[in-house]
């Protein structure tokens, strides 16, 4: 399990930056679910819904840089800078995110938002 971890680290990393989103649908399990760390009812309920989320936001002009990938227990902890556009003449803002992305057969099968890196490293099971 952990050598398929391993594997997928840089596998995430391409595909989370790549302007195409063929390699990150690739990843994916087909019931993949993604939303906020607590709230497992709100949020994405399959493969499409959580690409179509990233297309409307790259339309938006929002744009992730992946910080950090490490492996966690059966699971990837991501850092992020998400950076976006100005809107209505303020400027643009720049913040930090994590996910954690649970791995069920070598396919990223749950993924769960965090704003503190504590909050997702705990989760994954790896150092804070």
């Amino acid at each position: 399990m952990a050598s398929d971890l391993e594997e997928l680290v840089g596998q995430v990393r391409t595909a989370l930056e790549e302007p195409d989103l063929a390699g990150y649908k690739e990843l994916l399990a087909p019931d993949v679910r993604w939303g906020p760390a607590d709230e497992p009812e709100w949020g994405c309920r399959n493969r499409g819904q959580v690409l179509s989320w990233y297309r409307a936001a790259r339309e938006r002009g929002v744009r992730a840089t992946v910080e950090e990938v490490v492996v966690g227990d059966g699971c990837l902890l991501v850092g992020l800078t998400v950076a976006t556009p100005p809107a209505d003449g303020a400027e643009g803002a720049t913040t930090a995110r994590w996910q954690v992305l649970t791995v069920t057969d070598g396919k990223v099968s749950d993924i769960r938002g965090f704003d503190d890196r504590q909050s997702a490293a705990a989760r994954a099971g790896v150092p804070g």
